[in-house]
């Protein structure tokens, strides 16, 4: 059993979403999961301490200096103790606090403390969650590693309608359960896996360069993921604000020749290659030394195509190894990518478009996946992180 033993605490913050949280422990405690709650004094105007102690049958830590108990290092016993910390409902208050390394309660406290995973499910009003505050806080924790699930569109308590609702208990337990059988599992122990990620930039003259809007985030969330698998993960990166994935070797590159001499290095140890950069098709056939002024005539630039990477890499790829490519169409996306996939006689293809929270910048993405011979395996919006995962679970199957 993926659960059997597992500990997982749990952490309520104040939102209306707490009267869904029961259904979430017993979820977790019905597969044998052993659950221990952590509230903020918020989150108990929503729900009962007693409520929950009554659903885990464990204790729950409210105040961080409760009177009567022995609580010396009790925010350290509690930071070490799960396998998986879970925040849900989490309030924007609680994305600024730990977005910032704040700890003024238990619960931030146990959160500062931890060397643990942990997984949060955001539940605000849609203004709140599209607050660029909120979003960059957001981004900040993605960035550092702490997982999400969630907000979904929906109604709200306040009757508002939008992004901002928490997943539900079932969904949340889906994601767990994923967590815990990906790194329990190791599907890609002892293999190698090489990820590219971000844009590349070719340059015009001494301050100007041509590139394109890829943020990485896919890319790096495929070796984050891949690294949890049990693989031994390089990504090599364009110019991205990302910091580098944890126990990932990292590779930073800036022009596509650069990263075409880095993969066609790295490639012939790898067993897998997924191609999630963006690299420039076309690059200027001359740079100029000195920077270009403007005039009142404009500037003719003359263009070259740049390496195509996966056509190169073909021929150089072994049996054993796995080619997964990406696409990004704007137009007639299945018949480009299928193209695609033939010609450079790809394993698997990765096809996305540009859209409402999809494609470059985004955190989330709608894929479909394009095999040789197979049907189109269309994906639902999700999480980048949740693609990496479930991607990765496909490219250990092929292995």
């Amino acid at each position: 059993m993926i659960f059997k033993d597992r500990k997982v605490l749990l952490g309520l913050t104040g939102g209306i979403a707490c009267y869904k949280v029961p259904y979430l422990i017993r979820f977790l405690t019905k597969e044998g999961a052993v659950v221990k709650v952590v509230m903020t004094q918020a989150a108990t105007r929503f729900i009962t301490p007693l409520t929950l102690e009554t659903v885990s049958g464990n204790p729950v830590a409210v105040e961080m200096f409760p009177a009567g108990q022995l609580v010396a290092a009790r925010h350290i016993d509690l930071a070490q103790w799960p396998d998986l910390i879970v925040v849900a409902p989490a309030t924007a208050n609680f994305l600024g606090k730990t977005a910032h390394g704040i700890s003024d309660e238990l619960l931030t406290t146990v959160i500062c403390a931890t060397p643990q995973p942990v997984m949060i499910a955001p539940a605000m009003n849609p203004n709140m969650w599209n607050n660029r505050v909120t979003q960059r806080n957001y981004t900040s924790l993605k960035e550092l590693g702490y997982l999400f699930v969630g907000p979904v569109e929906g109604e709200m308590a306040c009757d508002d309608y939008g992004v901002g609702r928490m997943a539900e208990p079932q969904e949340i337990f889906e994601a767990v359960k994923s967590f815990f059988f990906a790194t329990s599992n190791k599907v890609l122990a002892g293999k190698r896996i090489l990820v590219t990620a971000g844009p590349t930039r070719e340059p015009l003259d001494p301050v100007r360069f041509l590139s394109n809007y890829s943020s990485g985030r896919m890319g790096h969330a495929l070796a984050q993921a891949a690294a949890a698998l049990g693989a031994e993960t390089t990504l090599i990166s364009g110019p991205t604000h990302l910091t580098p994935p944890r126990g990932v070797r990292t590779i930073v590159i800036e022009s596509t020749s650069e990263l075409f001499k880095a993969v066609k290095k790295e490639f012939n140890q790898s067993d897998c290659l997924i191609m999630a950069a963006a690299p420039a098709d076309f690059k200027p056939k001359s740079i100029a030394s000195q920077k270009m002024k403007k005039t009142d005539a404009g500037y003719n630039l003359a263009l070259e195509p740049t390496v195509d990477i996966l056509k190169e890499i073909r021929a150089k790829k072994k049996q054993r190894q796995v080619v997964v490519g990406f696409a990004l169409e704007t137009e007639k996306a299945l018949q480009n990518a299928r193209k695609k996939l033939k010609e450079k006689k790809l394993d698997m293809i990765v096809v996305n478009q540009p859209g409402k929270e999809t494609g470059f910048g985004y955190d989330t993405n709608r894929v479909t996946i394009l095999r040789p011979g197979e049907k189109p395996d269309r994906w639902p919006l999700m999480d980048k992180s949740e693609i990496a995962f479930k991607l990765l679970e496909k490219v250990a199957a092929l292995l």
